[in-house]
């Protein structure tokens, strides 16, 4: 069930014997794609590391997984029409030529994006994806990645954030598109929409 305000979110809960562990955001997005495409049930997910993971307070420790200590927690699922085919993602989306020059555009389902703090307001239970847009000097780049290792990079006139459901994205010529932190080649078009409590996850 969707997170709201002032309930809790999951509850106590170990890792069942069919979950699978995952130490990274791609593998989870593996595990994922590999479920959906396969027209299996989604898996149960141990997160050991990764963004999501580190999100939703992973302790970096699978023996906890499967023990009175593990909580089971309800996670949004991120899924995407690039070009037309569909992909999936369990942390974030990011599109961009370069980190240097023209548009960057995030869609965030988890608050890190490595050791960057984009989206200090995302929860991964909340329904919603957290849209970054951002067109700034190089000057204005230079500021803001020095401030996103804390989150303060937000608010920005540079940098436009909004909470979607859904949202379709046009891109300029040579945007490439990484999902969880693999690039899958260059798009024109994104249909991005948010699949609630998709997926399972143990922590």
């Amino acid at each position: 069930m969707t997170v709201r305000k002032g309930e809790p979110w999951g509850g106590p809960g170990a890792l069942p014997d069919d979950g699978i562990v995952v130490a990274s955001d791609l593998e989870a997005r593996r595990a994922v794609t590999d479920a959906r495409r396969a027209n299996r049930p989604m898996p149960t997910l141990g997160l050991l590391a990764g963004d999501l993971a580190r999100t939703c307070g992973a302790s970096g420790r699978e023996d906890r997984l499967r023990s009175p200590e593990a909580q089971t927690l309800p996670v949004d699922l991120g899924e995407v029409l690039v070009d037309g085919s569909l992909h999936f993602f369990v942390a974030h989306l990011v599109a961009r030529r370069s980190w240097w020059r023209g548009p960057i555009v995030a869609a965030m389902n988890a608050q890190f994006l490595g050791d960057w703090d984009v989206a200090p307001r995302s929860h991964p239970g909340d329904g919603r994806l957290d849209l970054f847009e951002s067109h700034l000097s190089l000057g204005d780049r230079w500021k803001a990645r020095s401030r996103l290792r804390t989150g303060t990079h937000v608010p920005h006139p540079g940098i436009s954030e909004r909470r979607v459901k859904a949202v379709q994205l046009d891109l300029a010529p040579g945007t490439s598109v990484w999902l969880d932190g693999e690039r899958i080649g260059e798009a024109r078009a994104l249909s991005i929409r948010v699949a609630p409590d998709a997926l399972t996850v143990v922590v």
